[in-house]
């Protein structure tokens, strides 16, 4: 394989340590390893004409980055990629904007990606397209002439057919897709989706033995689940940086057993459902009250989205009702805390919660459950409590699995975990942690670079 190029909206900083198991910490080894390329938006903004790419090389790896300017930013990010992607790739059309004048700020900013990227690929170069914000680069690298082998992953949950032809633009957006040499998605349903939608609406669509065609083009595609690595959060919850702070954390709990969730502020993630079940739990088994507490970690994300805010005041107001509801001068029910909290410090919760309560709505994968369990101490391991609409409930039958919108199934589950037997809680952690090793984060991008290396040369999709 010739030089690796990764291409992302963000670019991990190359002074910036990659948090452990994350996307730079997947990447970082390869790009090195074939003096790799790693290029996107640098996070700033201008409020005219931005230049040409902005070249550093650090450590064996070239990190190429673009500014955006303000127009460019609102229109391509905050636009259509978070207020007409996002929500519809998570089946809110209620929460979708569908504005063309977005889509062509979202056009025009994958243009202008594929111009300054084309001017810094060599001919033998593999390139590995990350996520929804991109989703129209390959196409446009394709039209400037790149013949170089290009690969698309798709970090979120891919519509159904029914959902994702509300979107004004739904064939030119999936023939975009068909540029690429190989797409891959995290579960086999969404594979299954990419699939469906291909074969009812497109002009000649076929999907067979791991390829789809249409517009006289043939693309692989498959279900490529991403890891975490198990080593690294094992070593991270032992640290003396975690130690500290669950043991701070413990203190503070008086003896209470700790319900642990931890999600990004989205409305993705069931937060509002969650704290519904956690009510009803406290309702059902009263003997829990004074006994367990649930804390619920929401670091805030895409404030400028309206959508977001909104959220933000309805999870508050959950909380609140719950607290001046069920609370006592000596014990607080729910615990909520909207700020980043360090990989450390959230290793440290992992290692001291009881239960790991992970139940988005809809989710491409879900990381947290793995590093959840990743982190679990092998002597009083927890219980992972997980959404059957993650991407994770594919892998991880070992968990306790439940339908988020069902809050009894959730209590009923979260009652189940904290009476788990060791035997069993531990049984359970073993099946999991297997599963992770198996398929880790090292596992993920190889695997994907095989099959892309096994892909012929694009082309342009016909019109």
């Amino acid at each position: 394989m010739g030089r690796l190029v990764v291409v992302s909206n963000r670019v991990q900083s190359p002074d910036s340590a990659p948090a452990a198991g994350g996307l730079a910490t997947a990447m970082h080894a390869a790009l090195q390893q074939s003096g790799g390329m790693w290029f996107g938006w640098s996070g700033e903004t201008s409020e005219g004409d931005v230049g040409d790419a902005w070249v550093r090389e650090h450590e064996g790896i070239t990190y190429a980055t673009v500014d955006l300017n303000e127009p460019d930013y609102v229109g391509f990010y905050e636009g259509y990629a978070n207020q007409t992607l996002w929500p519809l790739f998570h089946n809110r059309v209620d929460l979708a904007v569908f504005d063309r004048v977005a889509f062509e700020n979202y056009r025009r900013v994958n243009e202008r990606f594929a111009a300054q990227l084309e001017r810094l690929l060599k001919p033998d170069d593999v390139i590995w397209v990350q996520d929804y914000h991109l989703i129209p680069l390959g196409e446009e690298l394709r039209q400037l002439g790149c013949r170089q082998r290009i690969g698309f992953f798709l970090h979120t949950p891919f519509p159904p057919p029914e959902i994702l032809v509300t979107l004004f633009n739904h064939k030119r957006l999936v023939r975009s897709l068909l540029a690429y040499d190989l797409v891959g998605f995290q579960a086999p349903d969404d594979l299954g989706s990419f699939k469906d939608y291909v074969v009812q609406e497109l002009r000649d669509g076929r999907a067979a033995d791991g390829t789809v065609s249409a517009y006289g083009r043939t693309t692989k595609a498959g279900a490529f689940p991403i890891g975490v690595d198990p080593a690294a959060f094992r070593q991270l919850a032992s640290s003396s940086s975690a130690r500290r702070y669950a043991a701070r954390v413990h203190k503070s709990l008086g003896g209470c057993r700790l319900v642990l969730g931890v999600d990004r502020l989205d409305y993705s993630k069931g937060i509002p459902e969650r704290m519904a079940a956690m009510q009803t739990f406290y309702e059902l088994h009263p003997h829990a009250r004074g006994r367990v507490t649930f804390l619920q970690i929401a670091p805030p994300s895409r404030e400028d989205v309206p959508q977001y805010r909104t959220h933000k005041h309805e999870i508050e107001g959950a909380v609140g009702q719950i607290n001046g509801r069920l609370a006592e001068s000596d014990w607080t029910p729910v615990r909520y805390v909207s700020k980043t909290y360090t990989q450390a410090r959230l290793c440290g919760l992992y290692s001291l919660s009881k239960v790991g309560l992970v139940t988005p709505l809809r989710d491409g994968m879900n990381l947290v459950a793995k590093e959840y369990v990743a982190a679990q101490p092998s002597d009083h391991p927890g219980v992972l409590v997980l959404s059957r609409f993650a991407g994770a409930a594919h892998q991880m039958a070992a968990a306790l699995i439940v339908n988020p919108y069902d809050r009894v199934e959730v209590c009923e589950a979260v009652h189940q975990a904290l009476e788990m037997s060791l035997d069993e809680r531990t049984e359970r952690w073993r099946a999991l942690l297997e599963g992770l090793e198996k398929h880790d984060l090292a596992g993920w991008r190889d695997n994907f670079l095989a099959a892309l290396a096994e892909g012929g040369c694009g082309a342009v999709a016909e019109s």
